[in-house]
């Protein structure tokens, strides 16, 4: 834990191989039920996968809000806009593939367009979807939203932090997307753990390099780093959730820090994190950048630890690239 920055409030097992594991997605169900409790304006609308989107939970709980729309992904986009505009606070969640993937038009011209209050949440992302597949491993969610005006795009490391974003979209005036995951990944942040839209947050200290990342692969940079530093490699690993508005200050700060940068993500590296990261260091402090993520491909079928390893996603492939980019900055 010494080793980790001090003002992150991770928790002490963080790298311990026994840290719990639990889903991101079970945060958005938790968080639904929570803000229900205190705004009887949230609803919540599915796609046919409740259980698996965990809206389930809010179903449970206040049924006479909660709306199954069925396998129409675009109708449900429109039908929110509808409820955003009347005054509710609508949240929708199916698989990402689908929204936004299916249901893009309708998310550009009914919501952002107007600026509607709906927020989406697109489950089934990244390779570590696993068995599923390529059709339904959401790998360009981050890129079809972030291009959106209007649009807050937000991508959460864990199950707590998915929790803190629930929360947070719901007081946002306008269009927010975040994605959530289907496998269990370490839970390792905490309800004290720094959190703001439009900020990033340093979760390890260090000089040689800066490791940015989002989503549950952040644990992969922070186990990454420990080992890094046994070969006399300094890793900073930043947090950042809020991919659009960008934390643009701790960016270039950590470039001029640390001369060099890594980006990590469970997404296509062109428009994702990376794609944002970079866009924002051309205009204020290039330095040389490496891009850990998927390399203009589609992903297939396996267990999630052999697709992250396969595809380059894991701690050996961020330990490699480090390696690259600092005998770059050298």
């Amino acid at each position: 834990m010494s080793k980790l920055a001090k003002n992150a409030h991770l928790k002490n097992d963080t790298l311990s191989p026994d840290i719990e594991i639990i889903p991101t997605r079970d945060g958005y169900g938790i968080g639904l039920v929570e803000l229900g409790e205190k705004n009887e304006n949230v609803v919540a609308l599915c796609g046919d996968l409740s259980e698996s989107t965990r809206s389930a939970k809010f179903r449970d709980a206040f049924p006479d809000r909660y709306i199954q729309m069925g396998i129409a992904e675009q109708n449900m986009a429109v039908v929110a806009v509808g409820l955003a505009l009347q005054g509710k606070i609508p949240f929708i969640s199916t698989y990402a593939v689908f929204s936004p993937g299916r249901n893009w038009d309708q998310i550009r011209i009914s919501g952002c367009y107007n600026n509607a209050n709906v927020k989406y949440a697109g489950g089934h992302t990244g390779i570590s979807v696993g068995p599923d597949g390529a059709t339904h491993q959401a790998m360009e969610d981050i890129t079809l939203t972030r291009v959106l005006p209007r649009m807050t795009v937000l991508v959460p490391c864990d199950v707590e932090e998915t929790r803190k974003i629930v929360h947070a979209a719901a007081a946002i005036e306008g269009p927010v997307y975040f994605r959530y995951a289907r496998v269990g990944t370490p839970a390792f942040t905490t309800p004290d753990t720094p959190f703001a839209v439009g900020k990033a947050q340093v979760f390890r200290e260090g000089k040689d390099v800066a490791i940015f990342g989002a989503g549950p692969i952040i644990h992969s940079a922070l186990v990454a780093a420990d080992r890094l530093i046994e070969q006399g490699i300094s890793a900073r690993v930043i947090n950042s959730p809020s991919i659009k508005p960008l934390d643009e200050e701790t960016i270039e700060k950590a470039a001029r820090d640390c001369g060099a940068v890594v980006t990590v993500e469970e997404h296509q590296v062109m428009g994702g994190v990376g794609g944002a990261i970079a866009e924002a260091l051309a205009r204020t402090y290039p330095v040389p950048i490496e891009f850990i993520g998927m390399q203009n491909s589609f992903g297939e079928s396996g267990e999630p630890a052999e697709l992250l390893k396969k595809y380059r996603m894991d701690a050996d492939a961020i330990v490699a690239a480090v390696k690259r980019v600092v005998k770059r900055k050298r």
